[in-house]
């Protein structure tokens, strides 16, 4: 459960003196496609190049059709940030009411869950459909902070005509993502927006610290649902024989016996009561508890080993692996590093050095401790599935990659040197 710190200043407009009338001609001059006296901030010119290409019109308006009240209510009540919201409207709302702007919520894919804040600012958020249930992705209102924040997977502050639509010209927003400490899944976006004139460089600060609080917060949340698990589980383990773990629900480890711990047991997707075959141990015969998994190791195997791979990039914020075989498939959401390096390893079937990976992840041959530890996550992740020295896929195995529409699309938080040669020469 190990989070990474992003410095928000990266994402913030770097000076705060830089007027309304420069953004206006750095936008005016990127629609032209001529080249501008100043620059685009590289995230900013980074949305533009992709709202261009999903076609958005920097002439549109914002209005997106709205979510049902039954949907609306059925998304609030399914996602963790409900729990949360309590904090998140203490340490935003009050703020954001006070210094003329609104707190908004969404959920991953950019609607709009919950709001608060401002009054006045709340009805002129009405007009550009800045409301619950709304759509703001970059692909449906072009570059702003929740959309962006979406797609750079970063707290993002977006100013006056760095937003691709001129409607949001004289607006100002700061938004940063929100991950689910169990499985690092994007819960959403918080934000902070309001009229351009309420713009203070230390926003993006602010709402980012309210996004790590609100990610420490269901941390500790989870760590006591692990410790009420294991306390159900201690008492059945100790009257068992044979190797057996409990899990939460997410495969997070509460107790074991007969066997070492181990910190999560990646589950399927699809996962079940019954007779199963897990990468990382075997066959497991799998019993429901109270908020997880019994999971009792089995001494005869489940015949059939994995022999296909598919290693999904399509959804650029989202890289899967998808491992099927005899005895069934399962799917596991990847980390941008273990993303990177299976998809090498996929390009590369006759295999890599550590040094080698080294070189393709990093651009540093000597990053081979690096390379080596994060390579055995991966083989304990997928049992069976990878060789080393060097290492590969085993010949056996199938591995197909699916790539974005967009060669840019590929891993696009990836500074790999591997990727970025990638976006530019896509492989065959």
């Amino acid at each position: 459960m190990k989070t990474t710190s992003i410095n928000p200043a990266r994402f913030a407009p770097p000076d705060a003196s830089e007027t309304v009338r420069h953004l206006q001609a750095t936008w005016a001059a990127a629609l032209r496609g001529e080249p501008s006296p100043i620059a685009p901030r590289p995230v900013i010119g980074q949305s533009w190049q992709r709202v261009k290409r999903f076609g958005v019109d920097p002439e549109q308006g914002t209005d997106s059709v709205l979510l049902q009240t039954d949907e609306l209510e059925h998304r609030r009540n399914s996602t963790a940030l409900a729990d949360v919201m309590p904090l998140l409207s203490g340490g935003l709302a009050a703020v954001a009411d006070a210094s003329l702007q609104i707190m908004v919520v969404t959920d991953p894919e950019g609607r709009v869950l919950w709001r608060a804040g401002n009054t006045g600012v709340l009805r002129r958020a009405d007009t550009i459909c800045l409301e619950e249930g709304a759509a703001w992705s970059e692909a449906t209102t072009g570059t702003n902070a929740i959309g962006t924040a979406l797609s750079a997977g970063a707290p993002v502050q977006v100013h006056s005509a760095e937003h691709f639509v001129r409607t949001l010209h004289d607006w100002t927003c700061a938004a940063a993502p929100v991950h689910d400490p169990r499985d690092g899944r994007l819960l959403g976006i918080v934000d902070v927006s309001g009229p351009d004139h309420t713009f203070h460089p230390a926003t993006l600060a602010l709402v980012d610290s309210v996004s790590q609080l609100a990610e420490s917060e269901l941390r500790g949340r989870h760590l006591a649902a692990v410790e009420r698990l294991r306390a159900v589980a201690a008492p059945l383990l100790s009257r068992l024989g044979g190797k057996a773990l409990v899990v939460d629900t997410n495969g997070w480890l509460a107790a074991v016996t007969g066997m070492p711990p181990v910190d999560r047991v990646p589950l399927p997707s699809s996962f079940g009561a019954g007779r199963v075959w897990l990468p990382s141990l075997g066959a497991c015969f799998v019993e429901p508890m109270p908020g997880g998994w019994l999971l009792r190791v089995t001494e005869t195997d489940v015949p059939g080993c994995a022999s296909r791979v598919v290693l999904d990039l399509a959804e650029p914020r989202r890289p899967r692996v998808t491992v099927s075989g005899a005895a069934g498939s399962w799917a596991q959401d990847l980390s941008p590093r273990h993303a990177e390096l299976l998809y090498v390893l996929a390009v590369h079937r006759e295999g890599r050095s550590a040094a080698e990976l080294a070189v393709d992840i990093f651009g540093d041959p000597t990053r081979t401790v690096t390379v080596r530890a994060e390579l055995s996550r991966v083989r304990r992740r997928l049992t069976g599935l990878l060789d080393h020295r060097p290492y590969r896929y085993r010949d056996e195995v199938v591995v197909e990659v699916l790539f974005p529409d967009a060669p840019l699309d590929l891993l696009p938080h990836s500074a790999a040197p591997a990727v970025l040669e990638a976006r530019v020469r896509p492989p065959l």
